[in-house]
């Protein structure tokens, strides 16, 4: 029996308001608004079979549809794209609507992701059995907490640099899910988690205005 492949769709959210930078999502950042950077690299991916963007505003809206990539657009209430509204809450809004094995959530905020990556990360998802997974970079620094309790390290066998594996922190740029631990946890991650490992610089997010020269200078770089 031949078996089926399952039906994978990207979700970038894009919401209206942004109070460290009007209008974030559609400013023009190296040449192009700045959603559109991972519009593409979601379009160019071959493992997915729909793109969606998820907006509370229509001006978003007419943007996305400006730019010609065959995006489906789904409006989700205002109440879903407050400060205090979770990624979450939009994930399952859209499983509700939209019919789908496996949800690969895309922040926008991240747009030094490549097409390669999703690929990779989606053979790996599939070759490994996971049921989510996030991306992450890897620091080689040594942390400590609050309290001055080392997090990665013993002190009392500090490692030599060059021999040190270090700790995958979350950078933001993508996330896997299966439908049903989505519907299970209500949350992005759950049942078996893997990590996808991605190049030191993908650690930059746009948060705040100081990121944006930041990651303009590194996007003007990026071979097309």
């Amino acid at each position: 029996m031949l078996k089926l492949q399952p039906e994978i769709v990207a979700l970038i959210p894009l919401r209206g308001g942004s109070k460290s930078i009007p209008k974030k999502n559609i400013k023009h950042i190296a040449g192009k608004p700045l959603c559109a950077w991972v519009l593409e690299r979601a379009v160019a991916c071959e493992a997915i079979n729909h793109v969606y963007v998820s907006t509370d505003s229509d001006e978003i809206a007419r943007v996305v549809g400006d730019l010609c990539m065959g995006i489906n657009i789904m409006h989700r209430p205002a109440e879903m794209a407050t400060d205090e509204a979770s990624t979450e809450s939009v994930m399952l809004h859209f499983a509700e609507r939209v019919n789908f094995d496996i949800l690969v959530t895309i922040q926008a905020t991240s747009p030094l992701l490549r097409a390669k990556h999703l690929d990779d990360a989606i053979k790996q998802f599939s070759d490994d059995g996971l049921e989510s997974m996030l991306s992450a970079v890897r620091a080689t620094r040594f942390f400590w907490n609050d309290d001055g309790i080392p997090i990665n390290y013993d002190p009392l066998f500090r490692p030599r640099r060059q021999n040190f594996r270090g700790t995958f922190m979350e950078n933001g740029a993508f996330y896997l899910t299966q439908r049903a631990i989505l519907e299970k946890y209500r949350c992005r991650l759950g049942g078996r988690i893997g990590v996808f490992e991605m190049p030191k610089e993908t650690a930059l997010e746009i948060d705040e205005p100081s990121d944006w020269d930041t990651i303009k200078k590194l996007l003007s770089q990026v071979d097309e």
